[in-house]
Parts: structure tokens; C-alpha cells; sequence
């Protein structure tokens, strides 16, 4: 009950407070995603990397994003296969359970449960999971050659990308950054976690459409919520590594959909109704999962 009151009531409140502001206001959600997505993130991703110390921990890291990613896809593609769903539903799901929301909702939570040691680790995921999201999420939207294409070139796009790739040279060559500089910055990066959480309330809140196809819904929110952070479990039971990365792998892991997989899906037209409603109906379920999960982690 402690950590519900101290981690989980705090964050769900201010996603409270954008989603209650959207329905009230109806902003353009999409122009202050950018603000967080062009100015925040790329600061704050730049700020932890260069002070990081870079040891095999961001390794592990990078090998068990893509193992979880491809285990999803795996076990959407059997349920395929037993409920007979159209290739537009499996893709649906494989949004839906592929790509869970590190920024948002991951970083706030692993800075509040496990602390600031953690917060390097978890911003490299962010990292990772941007990446993946911005390429796998458009190939399996779209499944064209054409969405092939465009993924990569959304990846290039990417402003925390170059962000990333910046802090890893300068921290590698030992290059110092005046300190007017690096204060700037870092206040800018501060800005980035409350402002992004406010962002995932206003999304949820900008969700009109639901289609509640609960065989679909139910079997993408168990393997988000149950079996994810269960694969997560089981790599940090047989990889050796830091208590305080298995902590953030297993907590990641757990969280619900990215909300930016429902902009996919309505771009490339892929049920998007039913990935806005497993994004929604996860977050709400997250409220309890996450709140025994970190009874256990923490």
C-alpha cells in the first residue's frame, strides 16, 4: 500500500490532470508531444548519457530489448494462428504488446521506486525503445516495402537518436561542454519526465473510438502485463547482472502500451480503434499490476 500511495497514486494524478484537460480544453496533443520529443527528451537523454558511466549493464540492456520485442511477436503470431485472426489484427496486437510505454509512464516509475541510480539505465531504454518503435512499429503497420522505407527513415528523423550518439562521442573522447552549457541543458532535461507524463493523459484523454473485441484486448493485456515482465523475470533469474538494472528491466517490462503505437495505427489505418482500446484498458489495469509488481521488485 505504501508504494501505491508514494509511486504509483503521485503519477497516476498527473496523468489525471492532462487527461482531465484534454477533455476539457481539446488541445493539439500533437504539438506538445513535439515540444517534449524535439527540445525535452533530446536534452535529457543527452544530460544522463554524458554523465553516465557506460559499463556491460547498457549491453544487457540492449540484447533483452530486442529478445522481449521478438518474444511478443512470436506468441502474437501463434495466437494468430488459433483465433484465426486477420493479418490486420495480428498486427494490431503485435503494436499493442510490442512496444510498452518506457517514457511516459517507465522513467517516472523507476525514478520514484528504485531512484536516480536507475534513471541512466532507464533513459538508454527509452532510447532503444524509440528506436524499435519508430522502425518495427511502422514495418508492422504498415507491412509494405514502402513502410520499410519510411521507417527508416522516421529513425533518422529522430532527434534523441543523434542525442544519444552525441553523448556516447563526447563521453567516450572525454569531451568536456562548458558548464553554462550543461546547466542549460540539464534544466531543459528536468522539464522532460513531468511534461511527458502530462503528455500520456492528454493521449488517453484524445482517445474517442473503442472497439472492444475482447478476445483480442484480453490476450494482448496479459501478455503485456503478465507474461512480459515474466520473460523479464527469467532473463534477470538467468543473466548475471547489477539488482539495480533487473529492477528496471523487470518494472519496464510491465508497463502498458506505448500511446504512440495508436498514432501508427491510425496513420496506417491498422484497427486503430482496437490498439486505442488495448492502450487504454492496459494503463487502467497497470494501476493494479504495477502496484504488487513493485511490491516484489522494490
Amino acid at each position: 500500500m505504501g508504494l501505491f500511495l508514494s509511486v504509483i497514486l503521485p503519477i497516476m494524478a498527473v496523468f489525471a490532470s492532462g487527461f482531465i484537460l484534454q477533455r476539457i480544453r481539446v488541445l493539439d496533443v500533437k504539438s506538445v508531444s513535439a515540444v517534449s520529443l524535439y527540445i525535452l527528451s533530446p536534452a535529457l537523454v543527452f544530460t544522463t548519457l554524458y554523465e553516465s558511466t557506460f559499463d556491460r549493464g547498457f549491453i544487457v540492456i540492449l540484447v533483452y530489448m530486442f529478445v522481449l520485442f521478438y518474444i511478443m511477436v512470436f506468441l502474437n503470431k501463434i495466437l494468430a494462428k488459433i483465433f484465426k485472426w486477420e493479418p490486420q489484427i495480428e498486427s494490431a496486437s503485435i503494436l499493442a504488446t510490442g512496444f510498452m510505454n518506457s517514457g511516459n509512464y517507465g522513467l517516472p516509475v523507476v525514478l520514484f521506486s528504485v531512484g536516480e541510480a536507475a534513471v541512466p539505465y532507464s533513459v538508454f531504454i527509452i532510447v532503444v525503445q524509440a528506436l524499435q518503435n519508430n522502425f518495427f512499429g511502422i514495418y508492422y503497420a504498415s507491412r509494405s516495402t514502402s513502410g520499410m522505407r519510411r521507417a527508416l527513415e522516421n529513425v533518422m528523423k529522430m532527434p534523441t537518436t543523434y542525442a544519444a550518439m552525441i553523448a556516447f562521442i563526447f563521453h567516450y573522447f572525454s569531451v568536456e561542454i562548458p558548464e553554462a552549457v550543461h546547466s542549460t541543458m540539464s534544466m531543459v532535461g528536468d522539464a522532460a519526465i513531468p511534461v511527458m507524463m502530462i503528455v500520456l493523459g492528454m493521449q488517453l484523454g484524445s482517445i474517442t473510438g473503442l472497439k472492444l473485441n475482447w478476445q483480442v484486448v484480453s490476450s494482448a493485456v496479459t501478455l503485456k502485463m503478465i507474461v512480459a515482465p515474466i520473460v523479464a523475470a527469467l532473463f534477470v533469474f538467468m543473466v548475471d547482472m547489477d539488482p539495480i538494472i533487473a529492477s528496471v528491466l523487470i518494472i519496464i517490462s510491465a508497463m502498458p502500451t506505448a500511446a504512440t503505437t495508436t498514432m501508427y495505427a491510425i496513420e496506417f489505418d491498422t484497427e486503430p480503434e482496437l490498439v486505442s482500446s488495448i492502450t487504454l484498458i492496459s494503463t487502467l489495469v497497470s494501476i493494479v499490476t504495477l502496484s504488487i509488481l513493485l511490491n516484489i521488485v522494490v
